[in-house]
């Protein structure tokens, strides 16, 4: 069979998987290749047929870590209690490590600052400043730390061709948009985000569960409902004195082409900073303007010029 979601799945594995999860890379090449289980997948909504959405619900259903033809039986045998987990969730990879990409942009605001995610799933990436950094960069090694001192939180980060932050900003403000919000104090919410960390990552897993920790002791404030039609009045509600950041990170791929180029157009037209860390192919107006291809990695844009590559996960920025 070949089609769209064999495709698809071809590309996770080699671009996204590769290097990353070995367990994520066998599933998905090999389902590329299987008419079987891509019959299944391709019986879903186009949406939910992306890889981290179908491994996700089939772990939290109780699927095998195990190799391809083991957990290839259990999903044909267990398709039934796989797909409604598909349906009711969506893919909110909340990865905090993100904030360590996002902060080289951050720290040049002056004076203070109020942040508005779009796709928040939890609000995880709202708490830049309560987080600490270790910046591997190309002079050395350097740590920074809240102005209360160490957070419990540590991102790593490889940062090449720009200078270590100097500051973390001044965050007065944050909230979130999402179809979908989190609860960080909801144990299945939680049970979901967890699962949605691939299967190798068990430091990002440790680091999730602290990061909810760091949320619980000041939950932010989320807004459910649609990025386009939502934004605007968070942007009101933003603190006259304070420059008004809005930003998301891996969330445009999850909207139709007209959708997303309305969100363009509504952020563009609001008095905002915007900071995108999205896949070269989600914005256009961003991917036209690169040197060369990201090979996997996000875009980071500011006001839709490039800035930098990133790791999915944060753990690397190279300037552009």
């Amino acid at each position: 069979m070949t089609s769209a979601t064999a495709a698809g799945y071809k590309r996770f594995a080699a671009l996204e998987a590769r290097g990353v999860s070995a367990l994520y890379e066998e599933w998905a090449g090999s389902i590329a290749d299987d008419d079987a289980v891509l019959t299944l997948i391709d019986s879903l909504p186009r949406p939910k047929r992306q890889p981290n959405l179908v491994f996700a619900a089939a772990r939290l259903a109780g699927a095998p870590l195990a190799r391809y033809p083991e957990f290839r039986e259990w999903l044909l045998a267990r398709w039934s209690a796989v797909e409604p987990i598909i349906h009711s969730r969506m893919t909110q990879t909340n990865e905090a490590g993100r904030c360590a990409v996002l902060l080289p942009l951050l720290s040049r605001i002056e004076g203070p600052v109020a942040l508005i995610e779009a796709g928040a799933s939890a609000g995880f990436c709202l708490y830049p400043d309560r987080y600490s950094y270790r910046y591997q960069a190309d002079d050395g090694e350097q740590v920074l730390h809240p102005a209360a001192g160490a957070s419990t939180v540590e991102l790593p980060c490889t940062l090449t061709g720009t200078a270590v932050p100097e500051r973390l900003p001044d965050v007065v403000w944050r909230a979130g948009i999402d179809l979908n919000p989190l609860d960080v104090q909801d144990f299945e919410d939680m049970a979901w985000l967890e699962t949605l960390v691939w299967p190798e990552h068990e430091e990002r897993r440790d680091r999730l569960r602290a990061v909810a920790k760091v949320a619980a002791e000041d939950p932010p404030h989320l807004v459910r409902g649609d990025i386009v039609e939502a934004l605007p009045q968070l942007v009101d509600k933003a603190p006259k004195d304070a420059t008004v950041v809005v930003f998301h990170s891996a969330v445009l791929p999850y909207l139709e082409a007209d959708h997303r180029q309305r969100f363009v157009d509504r952020v563009q037209g609001l008095d905002v900073i915007w900071v995108s860390n999205e896949g070269e192919a989600a914005l256009p107006m961003v991917n036209k303007q690169l040197p060369r291809s990201a090979e996997g990695r996000l875009v980071l844009s500011l006001d839709g010029v490039p800035q930098a590559f990133t790791g999915p996960h944060g753990q690397s920025y190279e300037a552009l």
